[in-house]
C-alpha cells in the first residue's frame, strides 16, 4: 500500500466516487441546488492543502511520506492541525461527494481517511518524534491530529 503515495490515493478515490455515483447512486442526499455546498468545501480543501505544500517548500524540507523532515513546521495550517494536507484532500474529496449528491461517493470518504491515518500518519508520526523528540511531543499536546 505504500507503493502508491497520498496523491494516488486521492485520485483512486475520487475515481472511485465518481463510479459509485454514476453506476450505484442509491440515494441522493443531496439535491440540486444544495449539491453547490461542495464548491464551499473543495474551495476550504484547496485552500488548506495549498497553504501547507507552502509551508513545505518554505520551510526547504521533504513533502513525501517516509523521508525524514528537516524542519518541524508549526505555522500557517500546521497551527490548526497536524496534517493540513491530509485534511485538505479529506475536504476536498467532501466536496466532490456532495456535488455529486448522492450516497455512495460519501462511503468513500471515511475509507480514505482511515487509510491515510493507517498506511501514512502513523509512520509519519514515528519519524517526527524520532527526529525532533520533546519538540514534537510539545507540538502534538497543542495541535490535534486532523481539527
Amino acid at each position: 500500500m505504500r507503493r502508491f503515495l497520498p496523491p494516488a490515493w486521492f485520485l483512486i478515490a475520487t475515481l472511485l466516487m465518481a463510479v459509485l455515483h454514476f453506476s450505484l447512486p442509491v440515494y441522493v442526499v443531496f439535491p440540486t441546488p444544495i449539491n453547490l455546498y461542495g464548491l464551499a468545501f473543495g474551495i476550504a480543501g484547496l485552500l488548506i492543502f495549498g497553504g501547507a505544500v507552502r509551508c513545505v517548500v518554505r520551510a526547504k524540507t521533504t513533502i513525501k511520506p517516509f523521508q525524514e523532515s528537516s524542519v518541524l513546521i508549526s505555522t500557517g495550517p500546521f497551527r490548526i492541525s497536524r496534517n493540513p494536507i491530509y485534511l485538505g484532500m479529506a475536504l476536498l474529496l467532501l466536496g466532490v461527494a456532495i456535488l455529486f449528491g448522492s450516497l455512495t461517493p460519501l462511503l468513500v470518504i471515511p475509507v480514505f481517511i482511515l487509510l491515510i491515518d493507517r498506511v501514512f500518519i502513523c509512520s509519519e508520526q514515528h519519524m517526527l518524534h524520532a527526529t525532533f523528540g520533546d519538540e514534537y511531543t510539545e507540538y502534538c499536546h497543542r495541535v490535534r491530529r486532523w481539527i
